[in-house]
């Protein structure tokens, strides 16, 4: 595949998960009676009544090997359901912008997950943007500069284990990106999300389900979450990491910020500050230099 069609493919899932971040906190909004749990159960159901149905017409559905079904259950327990909750139960407290600015750092920290799983080294410039991109999430957080923290910490605790667990989640996938495609991994994580997400939504928000709306604007925002950012974002990136490499297609969701504040700032979700930008810039420049090719440095 040729290189321009893997970025093109990145910048989609990279503008897909930013929206994903508006339309959760969407949902919170205007549906009182919607969890964590129910947004993302339906949001895995609708993924898998597509990506399985599709595999089984067009006769591509490759059976798992012995072997890979560990590899296949941890991909699926990282995430989606273990960075699903942490993610969207983080969203549920900060705004959508705040939220996709700290998810913009797991590149910083999947080369200490590929350095402790594959022994690949930890260059300095790594360690110097990760500083960077701490310091842009601190302008980030403060008020008109008034050192008025501007967000819920427990959200923001919730977001930082979402970016652990990326960690872990890289791993597991690199594991099986040489060996089944893309939409292969894509459809089988949806699927076991499923199993892992059904029995915790029916126990604990299962009597939440009769008093949701299912109105228009509902299923159509759990449409998207669904088919676009489950499936279609996580296919697209997939493809990026067989034919780039983790860290290479890592670099991509340096983006997801940027498309994530326009989207707020368009339907009127939130209000531009000066800090939200500079801390942007800031942050997505520390990751850009710790990812840096040898060659450009200097």
């Amino acid at each position: 595949m040729k290189k321009s069609l893997v970025y093109t493919l990145l910048a989609f899932a990279a503008i897909i998960w930013g929206i994903s971040f508006i339309l959760t906190k969407q949902l919170f909004a205007t549906e009182p009676h919607i969890t964590v749990f129910i947004i993302l159960t339906f949001r895995l159901l609708l993924a898998t009544a597509v990506t399985i149905p599709t595999l089984l017409l067009f006769h591509k559905m490759e059976r798992i090997q012995k072997g890979d079904l560990k590899w296949f259950l941890l991909l699926a327990f990282c995430e989606p359901f273990i960075y699903s909750i942490c993610e969207t139960s983080g969203v549920q407290l900060v705004s959508g912008s705040m939220a996709s600015i700290v998810v913009a750092t797991i590149p910083l920290f999947v080369p200490f997950g590929m350095a402790a799983a594959f022994k690949e080294k930890i260059r300095f410039t790594t360690l110097v943007g990760i500083v960077l991109s701490l310091i842009g999430l601190a302008v980030m957080l403060l008020l008109g500069g008034q050192g008025n923290l501007d967000a819920n910490p427990i959200g923001l605790a919730w977001l930082f284990g979402a970016v652990a667990i990326a960690v872990f989640f890289t791993i597991a996938l690199v594991k099986l990106v040489g060996r089944y495609k893309p939409f292969t991994i894509t459809a089988y994580q949806n699927l076991f999300g499923c199993i892992y997400f059904i029995p915790f939504m029916l126990i604990f928000d299962g009597s939440q389900l009769p008093h949701l709306s299912y109105s228009f604007p509902m299923i159509a925002m759990l449409l998207v979450l669904g088919i676009f950012c489950s499936t279609l974002a996580y296919v697209f990136y997939n493809v990026g990491v067989k034919h780039l490499g983790a860290t290479a297609a890592c670099i991509f969701t340096n983006a997801i910020p940027i498309f994530s504040l326009i989207a707020a700032l368009l339907i009127g979700q939130e209000q531009l500050t000066w800090s939200k930008p500079l801390g942007i810039v800031i942050v997505i420049f520390g990751v850009v230099l710790a990812q840096l090719p040898e060659r450009h440095k200097k």
